[in-house]
């Protein structure tokens, strides 16, 4: 597997693409609120998995922060090592780039993987297009 920063159109629609499938098809996330006005100032990334793109997600500043968002991965990649590959590809941008401090909105099901790489919750429970949501954070 690799992940890649996106630099040119292909890739950037090869991970709307995962996301469209994750997101809108999967759980129901209207177009309009996965497709956001932060597209054009985020550094995007895929995930190949010989040459097939399985992964992707985004990365910001937001507030002094590094914000990690719209992190997902296929169906049929789930389980393989794909979602940690994709962190820690963001998380060495990150680092590269001076940024110590990160932070997601996670989805509640998914607090044990971001857990599992070192971030801790710091909010309250919140609903984010219909899916309950908790903030967290990791110093890197």
């Amino acid at each position: 597997m690799t992940v890649k920063i996106v630099k040119n159109q292909k890739e950037l629609e090869d991970a709307f693409s995962v996301r469209r499938t994750v997101f809108i098809d999967e759980q129901n996330v209207p177009a309009e609120e996965e497709i956001d006005q932060h597209e054009e100032e985020a550094t995007h990334f895929v995930l190949y998995h010989d040459n097939t793109p399985v992964g992707a997600g985004r990365f910001r500043l937001v507030d002094g922060y590094g914000k990690v968002e719209r992190i997902c991965v296929l169906k049929q990649a789930r389980g393989t090592g794909a979602g940690k590959a994709i962190m820690n590809g963001i998380e060495d941008y990150a680092r590269n780039n001076g940024i110590q401090k990160l932070k997601l909105n996670s989805q509640v099901h998914a607090i044990p993987f971001y857990a599992g790489l070192g971030y801790e919750v710091v909010s309250e429970e919140f609903m984010d297009a219909g899916i309950p949501h908790k903030t967290m954070v990791k110093h890197i």
